[in-house]
């Protein structure tokens, strides 16, 4: 008798499960979730899933009520004797906890990594890692899908020659580099110095944009002020437009405000993280497709390497 698949959502990204489910070919499963009055909750699952690979997908954004909604699932799954556990976190929060950068502070992704294990997780589906040595902190497989797959094509649309790939600060430019080598074209960085977290001080721009189109790539877009600000620099410097490309759209605080009133042409963000509200600035593309075509991949024992275009 052939395993079973069955595709679960929490209620963070139930809109992007659907897809992946509709994608893949099944009806997503049936959750409800149960809420109390003083703000418990209790997720179920409404179909059998026993001697089935249960794949559930919620991204783990704040607030932290999302991460413990899919320990609950896992948890209730082990229990309902599923036969394995994938959790498909599309985002997967508290990853810039990845080490102490200073006395006395918690390694937050790390302590998530035990509590999926603890719950019962067999393997972890994921995607751009703002630290790809988080990879390590699991004892099961994880695959860390890169959204480049999706925004390589869309970027080379916008390649007439003139293109110039960039990295809002030094920590992207690896990322910015790898795409500027497939490409084959140049590559310019900003420097960037904060005096606390989520504010820029001062920032400096390394490399010639004079009269380029500019593509800024980043993992995530949080309040959007490094990303402005690189964007305004950028135009300051002499370049002829200034696009961006950010996986993760967490888009927090003054975020969509920031991107309106800066001179970012289109800011490109993928649906890990569903938008707060919709602007004329922000066009999504989705992962959905990619996230069925890694299940089907992984359920048949195939390779998932292709879908490593740019790491």
């Amino acid at each position: 008798m052939s395993v079973g698949v069955k595709i679960f959502a929490g209620r963070a990204s139930e809109h992007l499960a659907n897809q992946i489910a509709e994608s893949y070919g099944v009806s997503l499963g049936n959750v409800k979730v149960l809420e109390f009055s003083d703000g418990e909750f209790q997720p179920s699952f409404e179909e059998t899933v026993r001697g089935q690979d249960v794949f559930i997908v919620q991204s783990t954004m704040p607030p932290a009520d999302n991460l413990f909604e899919l320990l609950l699932m896992v948890d209730a799954a082990k229990r309902a004797s599923a036969r394995k556990i994938i959790t498909v976190i599309p985002y997967f929060g508290f990853a810039r906890q990845d080490r102490k950068d200073k006395p006395r502070v918690a390694i937050g992704a790390k302590l998530v990594a035990n509590m999926l294990m603890a719950a019962g997780v067999d393997r972890l589906i994921t995607m751009d890692l703002h630290a790809d040595q988080i990879q390590g902190f699991f004892e099961f497989p994880v695959d860390h899908l890169f959204a480049s797959t999706i925004f390589y094509p869309e970027i080379e649309k916008l390649n007439t020659g003139n293109l110039i790939m960039a990295a809002p600060d030094a920590g992207g430019a690896k990322r910015a580099n790898s795409y500027a080598k497939k490409l084959d074209v140049g590559l310019a960085l900003c420097h960037k110095q904060r005096q606390k977290a989520n504010e820029v001080a001062t920032m400096t721009v390394i490399g010639d944009v004079t009269g380029k189109d500019v593509v800024l790539v980043d993992d995530m877009c949080d309040t959007a002020g490094t990303l402005t600000k690189a964007a305004d620099l950028f135009m300051e410097k002499g370049a002829k437009s200034v696009r961006a490309f950010c996986t993760h759209a967490v888009l927090s605080g003054p975020a969509y405000d920031r991107i309106k009133e800066s001179k970012i042409t289109e800011l490109i963000v993928t649906d890990t993280i569903p938008l707060k509200q919709q602007s004329d600035k922000i066009r999504v593309v989705s992962v959905a497709d990619l996230f069925s075509d890694v299940i089907r991949r992984l359920v048949n024992n195939q390779s998932i390497s292709s879908h490593f275009i740019i790491s």
